[in-house]
């Protein structure tokens, strides 16, 4: 194979340039095909057959033929080797390559944009504000870790070393607690699974492999003698609805959530007394509590008229939640109670006063606890509480240590005294509707 390359002074144009061609010989065949380069004869070399040094950017042109006529040889050997024969067309696929595809942009989704939209599939499909606010903070907490260590989250490339590296920021930048954690955890893979299945996205990490161990801690809960203090504690004026309203629900179990909720439309006659009949705000499951007498005086007693929207005035919870421990104060709730906790990796132990401890769900606690330790039925203190899973509640049977002594007394010494011996404190907690046939 011979190649040339050749300038076509009879192809001149407008500016005296004529086009440079690229003549290729073989087996007695010939293909002619022009290269895209132009100059005026002056600037062409026929002998040498290459542009002259006159030439603009006459190196880099040369090298441009050398390449071109190096080329053409490899597709000739590559054509001889398969035992093909060389086309016009092939030789000009050689001279003019395709161009290069331009490289695929990817695109980056925007996780605030993702968790918004979230946010709205679940606020349409009727989710509880709690959740609404939950998945709000969990994307608050990734959009820190991106600012915090300069690293785009994206769900399409959301791996295991990826989750690790959130997890280590959440543990030690933040220092969230484990239960903290998990739920982060929980929302995180919802979140995903929606990416997943509803966008669509190629969401990369297997999302069972996304663990994170909830850890079952001691609910601390008040005895009947701290319910007597509560009681009879003197306190300003300010404090003494906040000390009611935690009493009431120690006497009924509710959550902060259902008695911030509880308005006339709930109270209901029952045999003579009064029962609370509603729709727990979290679960979304209907509760029947028997009002017993200590828990039905709170309710009069704020009953100042017909027109109240709220059976009791319950304040914020944060606000609730802070004058609580002053109203444990007022009461002398100072024993010591040992917390363990595990912070940013480490088991960290202390003693803290129960009333730094009183929170307005210490008394779902102190009903649970208070409930067994009189005898309750697992199963009829499940349907109080509103518990969809009986295993919830047997949680609060596994932490009152008075249930298993006075349980193991019982056994094997014939002693079936009860450690909380206040009668009138027992009925005003222990009773409850019976169920219906």
């Amino acid at each position: 194979m011979v190649t040339q390359f050749v300038l076509r002074s009879d192809k001149k144009d407008s500016t005296g340039r004529c086009p440079v061609h690229l003549v290729v010989y073989f087996d007695g065949a010939r293909l002619k095909c022009a290269t895209g380069e132009k100059c005026k004869p002056a600037d062409w070399n026929a002998d040498k057959q290459k542009f002259r040094a006159s030439y603009p950017l006459a190196e880099e042109a040369n090298d441009l033929l050398k390449l071109m006529a190096g080329n053409v040889l490899a597709w000739w050997r590559k054509l001889r080797a398969a035992g093909e024969a060389p086309t016009l067309a092939g030789l000009r696929a050689v001279l003019r390559p395709a161009p290069a595809p331009e490289p695929e942009v990817v695109q980056r989704h925007s996780l605030p944009t993702l968790f918004e939209q979230h946010r709205q599939a679940l606020r349409a499909r009727g989710y509880a504000g709690h959740t609404l606010r939950q998945r709000k903070m969990l994307c608050s907490w990734l959009l820190g870790f991106e600012s915090s260590r300069g690293e785009l989250l994206d769900p399409t490339t959301y791996n295991l070393a990826t989750h690790d590296r959130v997890l280590s920021y959440l543990r030690f930048d933040r220092k969230l607690a484990p239960n903290t954690i998990a739920s982060f955890v929980r929302g995180l893979k919802v979140f995903l699974k929606w990416c997943r299945d509803e966008l669509g996205l190629p969401v990369p990490v297997e999302l069972r492999k996304l663990q994170s161990k909830h850890q079952n801690g001691v609910k601390m809960w008040l005895s009947a003698a701290d319910l007597d203090a509560l009681s009879n504690a003197v306190l300003p004026a300010h404090l003494v609805r906040v000390r009611d309203v935690l009493l009431f629900c120690c006497y009924t179990g509710l959550r902060y959530s259902d008695v911030f909720a509880l308005q006339p439309g709930h109270l209901h006659e029952w045999n003579g007394s009064r029962v609370l009949r509603l729709i727990q705000t979290k679960t979304r499951t209907g509760v029947s509590v028997y009002l017993t007498e200590a828990a039905g005086a709170i309710i009069d007693r704020y009953a100042v008229d017909g027109e109240r929207k709220r059976l009791l005035p319950v304040l914020a919870n944060q606000v609730m939640n802070r004058y609580l421990k002053k109203v444990g104060q007022y009461a002398c709730l100072t024993g010591d109670v040992v917390v363990t906790e595990l912070i940013a990796g480490e088991v960290v132990k202390k003693s803290v006063p129960k009333y730094e401890l009183l929170t307005s769900h210490t008394a779902r606690h102190t009903f649970a606890t208070q409930s067994l330790l009189r005898g309750m039925p697992v199963e009829v203190l499940q349907k109080v509480m509103g518990h969809a899973n009986i295993q919830t509640t047997l949680l609060y049977a596994k932490v009152v240590e008075d249930l298993q002594h006075n349980t193991m007394r019982r056994i094997w010494e014939g002693q079936g005294a009860v450690t909380e011996s206040t009668e009138a404190r027992d009925s005003q907690i222990c009773a409850v509707e019976p169920l219906a046939a």
